[in-house]
Parts: C-alpha cells; structure tokens; sequence
C-alpha cells in the first residue's frame, strides 16, 4: 500500500537552485547534509552536478536516531565511493572534532598556500546544502556556539541564505533546504515524508503512518512489537492499515463508538518514529541503493 506522487517543490527552492550556482565562488568547499536515516533518499540528485568539481563533504545528520551499524556501512560506503564522510548529532556535539579535521584535510592545499602568503588564520568559507529539515540550521548553531540560526522540526524554515561565523575558523553559508522537482522513485518520497523532509499538511499522514507501519515490521521488527505491545501471532501477515488500527486500540485511541482515533494514532507514530522514540531505526542499507 503506497502513498502515490509523493512530490513538495515550492517555489522558493527554484530560487534557491540559483543561489546555490551563484554563491559557489565564494566559497572554499561545499558540505552536503544527508539525513543518516535515508542517506540515498535524502542525497538530491541534482546537487553534484550544480557544485561540480568544489571540495566537497558529506556530512550524515541526526545520527543518534539512526541504527549506529548501519550507519557505519553507510560511511564505509561512501568512502568505498571516494567521498569524505562525517557522522554527526547537532544536540551531542558527536562528529564536529571530525568534520573540522575532515575540512582541514580536504583543504589541506589550500590552507598551505594561505600560510606561504602570509594569510595564516584566513577563514575557511563553507556554504551548507541539503533537503529541508536535515538539520543545517542546529548545525550551524552547534558550531556557533549560540542560536545563530532559526530551528524548528519541520521543513522549510530557512527560505533565504545567510552567512555565520564560527568560533573554530569556518564561516558558514546556510542555504535554504532544497528538493528536486519530481521523485522518480516512490520509495524515495516516502523516505523523505516519513523523516520530514516533507510538509505533513500537503500529505495524507494517516495513510502515511500506515506505510510507517508496514515498513517498520520489515526493517524493525522486534522494536516496533515491543514499543506498542503487539505480539508475533497478532502482527504477522497484518497489512499496514491492520498494522496501524492494531496500534491506535492497543493504545486506546478511540472516539466515541470505539471507533480509532486515526488521526491522533497517526500523529503519535510519526512522532514517535521521527524521535527515535520506538528505537535508533535506519530506513536504508546501503545495500538497497548502490551509486
């Protein structure tokens, strides 16, 4: 059961295309945000070709709400794929000693011939790229030091770029989340709706929730039974709808009639998957999806 035509492309974020190829001169290198849950889904098709041949790093977000494995695979593939890649939690501090190691290797050449100019100390410039809500802005705060940036969980709070000096010699430009214009693969826009990349107002989040549910028992299994105190002869072989009017009676999510509070149950699920509250869950192998 899948949620057709999951697309969110609003204006802004042909601007932001723009803006993006505009401001590349000036800046040393790019660093793309990908979400370490769906780090295919998340990574923009688009964004290589716009940068070209700029240093570039990617930086894997909210790794303390993905499977610490399986994000480990999806360093090693990367590098495996000759890209640098860095793990990062904006809340923690994990991964910012080694994305600022990670930049100075990248521009290691560069840095030198500042030094032999007499530029020692010069500020590395690095512009932010991303989808929405991947979380460029509690980045940006975290290496401020201050609430540099505007931060909400939810996408498309950022809607212009903005410069920010850091404390560790890196001054950041934060580019708006951007999408690209149609997801050719429906697996790819429910990763991204499912995460909240995506605006819940555009979409149908209890058939949403639904497929949440369908996914999570092939992917998370043991924890999704135990979070919602389902067991194995209940749960098997139920579709996502069964799955999700399960959940919402096994929590006592119900209107008058004993009807399911579907849209509560819906809003509760995403929540709590989106938190990391059901367990650390990856919904990606980077054996599903090999560049």
């Amino acid at each position: 059961m899948a949620q057709k035509s999951i697309q969110w492309f609003p204006g802004h974020m042909a601007k932001t295309r723009r803006m993006i190829k505009e401001c590349l001169s000036e800046v040393d290198l790019v660093l793309e945000l990908l979400d370490a849950r769906i780090p295919y889904s998340s990574k923009n098709p688009e964004i290589e070709n716009m940068i070209g041949d700029k240093p570039h790093i990617t930086v894997l977000t909210k790794a303390s709400l993905a499977d610490p494995d399986i994000n480990r695979l999806w360093v090693k593939e990367l590098e495996r794929c000759g890209k640098t890649a860095v793990l990062i939690d904006s809340q923690s501090g994990q991964g910012l000693s080694e994305l600022k190691d990670a930049i100075a290797r990248t521009l290691a050449d560069k840095i030198s011939r500042y030094n032999e100019k007499g530029m020692s100390g010069r500020a590395i410039k690095a512009m932010i790229v991303g989808i929405p809500n991947v979380g460029k802005s509690s980045l940006i705060n975290k290496l401020a030091g201050s609430r540099r940036a505007k931060v909400e969980d939810r996408p498309g709070v950022t809607v212009d770029k903005q410069w920010v000096t850091t404390d560790i010699g890196i001054t950041l430009l934060d580019m708006p989340g951007v999408l690209w214009p149609k997801f050719e693969d429906e697996t790819v826009g429910e990763n991204l709706a499912l995460t909240g990349a995506i605006k819940d107002k555009i979409l149908d989040t209890e058939e949403l929730a639904m497929i949440l549910c369908q996914r999570l028992m092939g992917i998370a299994r043991d924890k999704f039974l135990s979070r919602y105190k389902l067991t194995e002869d209940v749960a098997d072989g139920l579709d996502g709808y069964d799955l999700f009017e399960l959940v919402a009676r096994r929590r006592g999510l119900l209107m008058s009639g004993g009807i399911i509070n579907s849209a509560r149950c819906a809003d509760m699920l995403l929540d709590e998957f989106r938190g990391a509250v059901i367990g650390r869950i990856s919904l990606e192998l980077p054996s599903d999806r090999v560049e």
